[in-house]
């Protein structure tokens, strides 16, 4: 079961473009979607900021992924990990796997959240509000246990059973998630007692009764276009421009199969945003007091059962690479141990995030901070590749010299991330945590340039 975790992806084992289209729809059509989608409309966003914010965020995040991620991952066809240690050396790079594989087990145990609420409505047991911290009942606790341990055994499985089940219950997926938002804006029109007779009256009941621009609701942040834009550019941050997506393009043909993507932005950043945006405020239509994002009543209400099995189908089909990539980060800080035992024991940790329902409940913010954690790497490490051959700068130094901890790309991490946190709490509306990402990676990328100039200055003599 070797996924190749320090060595090169031979040739033979690449995959080809529909593999990728269908891994990113399966993990793009996602049981949070219905939560993401949600809190669209609990933040208070207008028809047009969300439409054309997410036409324009998701764009560049697929550009992003296929000029910064992949075009890389097929030159040295190395996971994150392998290649992160080569530049910055074995402590370092400890430090940041651990970093990254916890925010990977927040990351999943979201899905699990997620699946184990339409769980709830089959066998009835309390689940957790908005605004719930801790597990309110052991039928959610089991139910949250049941959903990790199926999710944890196919990511153990390895890269290649993430695929095959992420392609077979994509094209399904797809079409429930487009049914909830057909389903929902139909129950909209009846309840409201408007009629669609063109793309005008279509506008019109978005603008007024589904995507306001009114004013959030309590405990959310109010989003503009800028706020859309950026948030679907930077939700999967830590995956291109943080370039942990080295470990999945690492198996694919060639670049160009970045662009594969798109088919997750569009269906499921896009597509589903908007139909679970739908389902929210249809609930909210019906009782404005009744604000809890739960996504299997949700699902139930328009699709009944079968919205039900799409709610834990796309959870899993979600958990199972985020897993799977956060058991590659655990494994690189254990190597002697095998990438079985220690995926299992991340989906483990993944499931006791799940049983916490603030984790879900607040996703918003917690993508874009595990974004703005991870961003800094991603900027060294295409400093590394791409730039520092152009400067006359000697590529994985860390490898070249035998150093456990390469304080260039440690100090660019770290006082990337100081700045971006002062910004933040400065409280300037230019710097909510939704926006720093991007000045951020220019700063990390310009300090490792200066730092490892005076690291290096002895071998460039």
């Amino acid at each position: 079961m070797s996924e190749f975790e320090r060595e090169p992806v031979p040739e033979h084992k690449t995959k080809g473009f529909r593999s990728f289209v269908g891994m990113y729809t399966g993990e793009a059509c996602a049981g949070t979607e219905l939560l993401i989608g949600p809190l669209f409309v609990a933040a208070g966003v207008s028809a047009f900021d969300v439409i054309f914010g997410l036409l324009l965020g998701n764009a560049l995040a697929v550009l992003s992924w296929w000029l910064l991620c992949a075009q890389i991952a097929v030159r040295m066809r190395l996971t994150l990990y392998y290649q992160l240690e080569k530049i910055c050396g074995r402590n370092l790079v400890t430090l940041y796997n651990l970093a990254n594989g916890l925010m990977f087990c927040i990351l999943a145990g979201a899905m699990i959240t997620v699946a184990a609420t339409a769980m709830g409505v089959w066998f009835d047991f309390t689940m957790p509000g908005l605004n719930d911290v801790m597990p309110n009942s052991l039928g959610w606790v089991l139910a949250v246990l049941a959903v990790g341990a199926i999710i944890s055994v196919v990511a153990a499985y390895g890269y290649d059973m993430v695929v095959r089940v992420a392609n077979i219950a994509a094209p399904w997926l797809v079409l429930l998630f487009l049914s909830f938002g057909v389903i929902g804006l139909r129950k909209f029109i009846i309840a409201s007692g408007t009629e669609i007779n063109s793309f005008e009256d279509f506008w019109n009941l978005a603008e007024t009764a589904i995507w306001t621009g009114g004013d959030p609701l309590p405990g959310q942040v109010k989003f503009t276009f800028w706020h859309v834009t950026f948030f679907a550019w930077f939700a999967n941050t830590a995956m291109h421009a943080g370039m942990s997506d080295l470990s999945v393009f690492r198996f694919a043909k060639r670049s160009i199969q970045g662009l594969a993507t798109a088919s997750g932005m569009y269906i499921g950043h896009f597509m589903a945003w908007l139909s679970a945006s739908i389902l929210f405020a249809y609930q909210l239509h019906l009782d404005p007091m009744h604000t809890d994002v739960l996504p299997g009543p949700m699902a139930y209400r328009a699709a009944g059962v079968a919205g039900l099995i799409c709610v834990i189908v796309a959870s899993w089909t979600t958990a199972n690479p985020t897993i799977y990539r956060a058991g590659l980060a655990f494994q690189a800080i254990m190597p002697k141990r095998s990438r079985v035992t220690v995926t299992l024991f991340t989906g483990l940790l993944a499931t006791i995030a799940g049983m916490f329902p603030a984790v879900a409940m607040q996703l918003l913010a917690f993508v874009a901070l595990y974004g703005l954690l991870l961003m800094p790497m991603g900027a060294v490490i295409f400093t590394d590749f791409w730039i520092f051959p152009k400067l006359g700068l000697k590529q994985y130094y860390a490898e070249h010299r035998s150093l456990k901890i390469n304080w260039a790309a440690g100090a660019s991490w770290i006082v990337t991330l100081i700045i971006c946190i002062i910004l933040v709490r400065s409280g300037h509306p230019a710097f909510q945590i939704y926006f720093v990402a991007l000045p951020g990676w220019f700063i990390a990328t310009g300090l490792y340039i200066v730092l490892s100039k005076v690291m290096q200055r002895g071998d460039l003599q």
